[in-house]
């Protein structure tokens, strides 16, 4: 399984259920890693794409603890281990966790790889962070992109792998 997430300097990756950046490339990139996959996601996290829609073409596993929660082409589960029985037999690299804070937080240490748009600026608005890799054990970094400027923000992929995996 992959992790998917864009952060800021202080790891900083969203405010009020909203992004921080808008990267078309990062999103380019976001969509031809995933597309045909399974992603796992949040219920807020859902509600913050265009329409509250799932997104096409890949398998939405949605993590909610709102028993009547229902929305169209979503598998929805009461919690990321249930979204992980969901997920069972998914093969690990079309597998992704894309957010939000406390899914990422949950399903990281089960993750192999995590895909990681590191953006050269901090977000004092921001109030969800992902977990500095940087300083969890067994996290390397694996490979970093030439930098990316875009919308006035630089920004680098940066490929961590999972050594305790």
């Amino acid at each position: 399984m992959n992790c998917i997430v864009v952060a800021d300097q202080n790891w900083a990756i969203g405010c009020e259920g909203g992004l921080l950046f808008s990267l078309p490339t990062d999103m380019k990139r976001f969509r031809s890693l995933t597309i045909d996959g399974t992603v796992i996601l949040g219920r807020k996290t859902l509600d913050s794409f265009p329409g509250g829609r799932p997104l096409p073409r890949r398998r939405n596993i949605v993590i909610t603890h709102k028993v009547d929660f229902d929305r169209e082409g979503c598998e929805i589960v009461p919690s990321p281990q249930a979204a992980l029985e969901a997920a069972a037999g998914t093969e690990e690299e079309k597998l992704w966790v894309i957010g939000g804070g406390s899914v990422y937080t949950a399903l990281l240490p089960k993750c192999r790889r995590a895909f990681v748009t590191r953006v050269d600026a901090a977000a004092p608005e921001a109030d969800t962070f992902f977990p500095n890799l940087d300083k969890l054990p067994g996290w390397e970094v694996e490979a970093v992109s030439d930098p990316i400027t875009e919308n006035g923000v630089t920004y680098r992929f940066v490929d961590y792998v999972n050594t305790k995996l």
